[in-house]
């Protein structure tokens, strides 16, 4: 049995489809029939192309990934097989829940899509292990990669996916404070614990241009860091700086691209944003020289950093429009496959840097 991100990922992966599936969670009701009705229902009349292509591509990455794991886990297993029959039960699954959501319209087409998109996604990873692509990873990844680099792998994997979902402020992560004080209000609206929760004596500010050029710098410098600590050579860190700043600005880029047009592309890189990006290249140049476990440290520290300047700072009304955009708009079956990413990658990165600072350096090898 061999050790994979396919696994950690497959599991993430199922962890957004869950919620994308069964969001907003409002007004769950009881109809009295079947919810597995939609299955001999007739079909839709209405459908677009991007209702298709979102529905096959929502679960790609998921038979992919099962896939991978099982050949990796398992090799004897019909890898194929297991995930074409586990991603229709999950996708049924969820499409019979949505029945008791008002805001949620189960489907047959959806469900076909879905299973259409996994096993698609899991012969794309058949195919490339029967042309030795696996092999060939494997090879790549003992030859670039210390031996306890599932983990990072997993999180540089993620982070342009998170990135895609609108920031406050253009790679900055993480900014949840504000959403998780107006969601335990409401939540405890009606309440007597309403009046415990915590009222803030000083209303939150925007954030100082200066504070937006460390959050981009840190924003950038962090998935640098975190390559840093699992690549073998200094040639290697090199070339990882500059793909990792690469898919940064690209991601960014293409989020841009899908929210106001593509011909808005670029406008996010404001001079902040240009600032932040040369002092991110300075500082990660500076890095390569560092030991692996200062990369952890240093990464540790510029999260916490980040972190703390996102959270002490207010969201202006603009943002708030161009979130509406994807909760409301075209992009709601991604909104929840993304949205958490971009919330939670800080914070389970935090949680994967003081794991590895509290193993050995021999341990980590």
């Amino acid at each position: 049995m061999q050790k994979t991100s396919a696994w950690p990922l497959t599991w993430v992966y199922v962890s957004l489809i869950v919620y994308a599936s069964l969001y907003p969670f409002d007004g769950w009701r009881v109809q009295g029939i079947a919810p597995w009705g939609f299955m001999w229902a007739p079909w839709p009349r209405y459908w677009t192309v991007f209702d298709v292509i979102s529905n096959v591509l929502g679960y790609a990455p998921l038979g992919f990934f099962l896939t991978l794991g099982f050949r990796r886990t398992w090799p004897h297993l019909p890898a194929l097989t297991l995930t074409f029959f586990l991603a229709a039960a999950l996708s049924w699954a969820l499409e019979s829940l949505q029945f008791f959501l008002p805001a949620r319209v189960p489907s047959n087409v959806d469900w076909l899509l879905n299973v259409a998109g996994a096993w698609l996604g899991g012969a794309t990873a058949a195919v490339l292990t029967w042309l030795g692509a696996l092999a060939r990873w494997g090879r790549f990844r003992a030859k670039w990669f210390i031996g306890n680099a599932r983990g990072a792998l997993v999180l540089l994997a993620l982070w342009p996916v998170g990135l895609l979902f609108p920031a406050p402020v253009a790679f900055g992560l993480g900014q949840v404070y504000e959403r998780l004080e107006e969601s335990v209000a409401d939540w405890l609206q009606g309440t007597p614990w309403l009046e415990w929760l915590p009222l803030r004596e000083v209303e939150l500010q925007p954030m100082l241009q200066i504070a937006e050029v460390l959050c981009v710098m840190l924003g950038l410098i962090v998935p640098c860091l975190l390559a840093f600590s699992v690549v073998r050579t200094f040639q290697q860190r090199m070339v990882a700086m500059g793909v990792f700043l690469g898919i940064g600005f690209l991601a960014s880029a293409l989020s841009a691209a899908l929210t106001y047009g593509p011909v808005h592309a670029w406008d996010w890189t404001s001079t902040e944003v240009r600032a932040g990006l040369m002092a991110a290249l300075f500082a990660a140049a500076l890095s390569t020289l560092l030991s692996r476990r200062a990369c952890l440290a240093t990464a540790l520290v510029g999260l916490a950093w980040q972190l703390a300047l996102l959270n002490n700072s207010a969201t202006d009304a603009y943002f708030a429009l161009t979130v509406q955009t994807w909760e409301q708009g075209r992009f709601i079956r991604f909104h929840g496959l993304i949205q958490w990413i971009g919330w939670l990658w800080p914070y389970a990165a935090m949680a994967y840097l003081l794991q590895r600072l509290s193993t050995s350096d021999r341990q980590a090898q």
